[in-house]
This record gives C-alpha cells, structure tokens and sequence, in this order.
C-alpha cells in the first residue's frame, strides 16, 4: 500500500497510509493529512487513486503545490517524488508493503523517521514521556522511535525528536499551542530536560531521563 511521509526540516512528522481512492491535504482538521500552517490552503490537494497510480492534483491553493521543485496542477506520482507544500516535504512510497501501518498522528502514537530507523537498544539513555493527567493518566511511552508525535490531530500535535544531543519538542499542528513548563511551545524546536511537563491539550506529560 502507498503512503505518504510527512516532513518539516528533516524531520519526519507522520506517516498516511493511502488505503482511500481520495485522501485530502490542507489545514482544515477535516482534512485526511492535516497540515496546520498559514502557507497551506485550508483545502490544498488531493490525492487520487487509480488502480496502482496516485495523482496529487492542486485545489486552486494560494501557493501552489509542487513536485520535486516544480509547480503542478495534476501530476502522476512516481516513488520518491516529493511533494512540497508551504515548508513541508511528503514524500511519496509507492510500496510500504511489510511496514507499520502507522497513519496520522494521535495521542501518543509514534511515528519511525524512514524504515529501520529505530535506534539500537541503549542508545535513548531511558528516555520516555509518562502521562500525568486525562483518561491515560500514568501510562508511559517510551521515546525509542526517532519522532514520537503526541497529541490529536487538528487539534494539537507535538512532536519529540531524538537527536545526538538528547531530545526536542516542537509543536507540529493545531491552533492549541502546547506548553513546556507553562511557557508556550513553537515550531523551532526545544531541547527536553529531565522533569519538563509538557501541557498539550489539557494533559499533562513528564518527560523522564534516566
């Protein structure tokens, strides 16, 4: 089954399965990939299916869509295309047979920067985040993927990077701007201590280091 992997800065964001004949992208929460930024259309594109093809067609969108660095109106996607929308890459897989159907983002979901990406065992340094508060209140993940994106989608998405140096948050999606430690979180990213609460939502999560 095709997908589409979602990307800002390097980082990957989500993963879409594309298992309908028509699959949405804008920055309406109604849409199927919902990209929550002001350079995206609130309906930018569409992704259709035919058979084993996949067209992105543009909906008229302020800024256009585009392929590879080119503009397009309607385009057949071929594997590895990468579509660009705003400062957001989504690369086209035309075959993820054997992965994960991992899908959008939702609450503590987590989401493998590219296959094989998870770091080896003992290479997260114990790392996870453990909800305070809501109905998962006590529950706690581990942070050995490469991205773990928190939240809802539409509503307020964050995602955790691990990178060499520890862990960062940033925020990915919804008009709910998370906080850490009270003070609001944007989309540049923010190095993770241990201890730091982060409100996202209305639940609260600790993020533990060991």
């Amino acid at each position: 089954m095709p997908k589409m992997i979602v990307s800002i800065d390097g980082v990957v964001i989500k993963e879409v399965q594309l298992s309908k004949d028509r699959t949405t992208v804008g920055r309406r929460p109604y849409n199927d990939i919902v990209i929550d930024n002001l350079a995206v259309s609130g309906e930018h594109a569409v992704l259709q299916m035919s058979g084993k093809d996949v067209y992105l067609e543009d909906l008229n969108s302020t800024n256009g869509s585009y392929i590879n660095g080119k503009a397009v109106k309607k385009q057949l996607l071929q594997n590895n295309d990468t579509v660009e929308i705003g400062k957001y890459k989504i690369k086209f897989a035309a075959d993820s047979v054997g992965s994960a159907d991992r899908g959008p983002a939702s609450t503590l979901g987590a989401t493998e920067a590219g296959a094989g990406a998870a770091p080896a065992a003992g290479t997260t340094n114990g790392a996870s985040i453990k909800v305070l508060s809501g109905a998962a209140a006590g529950r706690e993940v581990a942070l050995v993927k490469v991205v773990t994106t928190i939240g809802k989608p539409g509503v307020a998405v964050a995602a955790i990077t691990r990178r060499p140096q520890g862990f960062v948050v940033a925020h990915v999606e919804g008009a709910d701007k998370p906080t850490l430690n009270g003070e609001p979180i944007t989309t540049e990213p923010v190095m993770l201590r241990n201890g730091d609460v982060i409100d996202l939502a209305g639940t609260q999560m600790q993020f533990v280091q060991a």
